[in-house]
């Protein structure tokens, strides 16, 4: 069987132009670590991403150690994803001022064979390797994000908002409003690594939840 590629079978999802659009996001599978703090300096963040990236790569090269994964199929492991949201206030992905109120939920996307069984496999790999790791705010979820406004955002993470600002435009143009809330967040999708690429040129897909006005 020929090696899934997620960012290229679902262009909608991970090939978003320059301008909004809107986007019904289907069911899919996601292994997610939570937390809270200032990205940019929480220790607890860093370590939310070596378990994610941990758990993600050894579930890919399963295969390499003999182990035969039920429904194993090759694939690329897809982009790194963050839901954030602030406790204090209703956070947009524009209006925050103190990263260290920021609450977050990090994760990566599963292929469709992983269920509670490979993903508690994944977790005893892991912890052979990393015995003092802490997986109390990891878990596998299956999550349909529904209807929401996405757009491509090319640039440093504290530029978002005029990208933001183009998506609420176009919301009002198309009769929608942003639905975040406790349930629905705003959603980032990193596709470009920031320790090797220039700022200016980082591409993140935003995405906010809407409704009908």
């Amino acid at each position: 069987m020929e090696k899934i590629d997620y960012k290229k079978v679902y262009k909608e999802l991970y090939q978003p132009k320059k301008i909004p659009s809107l986007i019904k996001v289907p069911e899919m599978v996601f292994i997610q670590v939570e937390g809270s703090g200032d990205p940019n300096s929480s220790v607890e963040y860093k370590k939310s991403i070596e378990i994610l990236y941990g758990l993600s790569y050894g579930i890919k090269m399963s295969k390499m150690g003999g182990t035969c994964l039920k429904g194993y199929f090759d694939y690329v492991v897809p982009p790194l994803e963050g839901l954030w949201w602030c406790q204090q206030e209703a956070f947009n992905g524009k209006n925050i001022k103190d990263k260290e109120k920021l609450n977050w939920i990090s994760m990566i996307r599963q292929p469709e064979f992983v269920d509670e069984q490979i993903f508690e496999w994944a977790k005893g790999e892991l912890k052979k390797k990393k015995p003092e790791i802490d997986f109390s705010k990891t878990k596998l979820v299956t999550w349909a994000e529904g209807l929401c406004c996405q757009i491509m955002h090319v640039g440093p993470y504290d530029a978002e908002a005029a990208s933001i600002g183009r998506m609420e435009a176009y919301m009002q143009e198309q009769g929608y409003e942003t639905d975040i809330n406790t349930d629905r967040k705003h959603h980032e999708i990193y596709l470009g690594d920031p320790r090797k690429t220039r700022p200016d040129r980082l591409r993140t897909i935003l995405r906010h939840p809407v409704r009908k006005k």
